[in-house]
């Protein structure tokens, strides 16, 4: 990963998963880092509550970019090895919807524009996060996005099911959710799945001029157009419906054994599983 231009650092945001750096007190960058793979447990979720926290409160942020430091990977799934149980204590947010559904519409929602820089995996969390983004751009060579759910056995609890159709049209959205493949960012630049799919060399230096470019606009019309913009969208609740499916069917014995198989292979370690997630899903014994 290229490294990013230095900028001021508030100690008080600095968190052991998630990095904000304050470029300029109206663009940010959320840099994800928990090596060696970006999984996302119940300690990474509390953070990202701080950090919506932070974007709703601030009256100076206009533009906040989602980057990550590990190598390979922008945001991956859940870390299956953390206990089901600590995420389900985690109260619920100001939406009233359990905490990640809770961040990724409220991130939605926020009055700043909010950008997805995608280099290597966006999993499972990291394609809901771009898919809550207000826009994304992805390495041409290094990014790849799934929604990995259905090949073990479970439903996605991020609303991918409520996003997608509107971004890529029904059809499109069956077949990324459906097949569990992993798309690369040509054809995720072909399905609408991201703005654009960039050069990898290209691809910090664009996002970093265009995130520039907006962070020197009017705060208040880019609240109002996004406000504007959102009426499209599907209501709130239904990314609390695919959370509520996604943990029901954690307990169901398809998607423990799916699990399993997966996890024999080499699942949530370093190595040829997580590298070829899609390819290894396909490979897995019929349940």
């Amino acid at each position: 990963m290229q490294t990013p231009k230095e900028g001021p650092v508030d100690a008080k945001t600095i968190t052991s998963q998630i990095r904000l750096t304050r470029r300029t007190p109206a663009y940010w960058r959320v840099t994800f880092d928990n090596p060696p793979l970006n999984v996302m447990g119940p300690q990474m979720v509390q953070e990202f509550t701080h950090l919506i926290d932070a974007i709703e409160a601030d009256d100076d942020v206009r533009v906040v970019v989602f980057d990550s430091s590990v190598d390979g990977y922008f945001l991956n799934h859940s870390d299956f090895k953390a206990r089901i149980d600590d995420m389900l204590a985690l109260p619920p947010g100001r939406t009233g919807l359990p905490p990640w559904p809770d961040f990724l519409v409220r991130l939605t929602r926020a009055p700043v524009a909010s950008i997805a820089l995608i280099r290597g995996r966006a999993t499972g969390n990291g394609s809901e996060i771009t898919l809550s983004c207000d826009m994304a751009f992805a390495s041409r060579e290094k990014a790849i996005i799934s929604q990995w759910e259905v090949g073990v056995g479970m439903v996605a609890g991020g609303g991918p099911m409520a996003r997608l159709p509107h971004l890529i049209g029904r059809n499109r959205a069956m077949e990324v959710l459906l097949s569990s493949e992993d798309i690369r960012g040509e054809l995720a630049e072909a399905y609408g799945y991201v703005n654009k799919a960039l050069p990898d060399a290209e691809l910090d230096a664009y996002v970093d001029a265009l995130a520039t470019r907006i962070s020197r606009f009017d705060k208040w019309a880019i609240a109002q157009t996004k406000r504007l913009v959102n009426t499209s969208l599907t209501p709130d609740v239904e990314l609390g419906a695919g959370w509520e499916a996604c943990i029901a069917s954690l307990g169901r014995p398809a998607a423990q054994e799916g699990i399993k198989a997966l996890t024999a292979k080499g699942f949530q370690a370093p190595g040829d599983v997580e590298d070829r997630l899609g390819f290894h899903l396909g490979e897995l014994p019929p349940r």
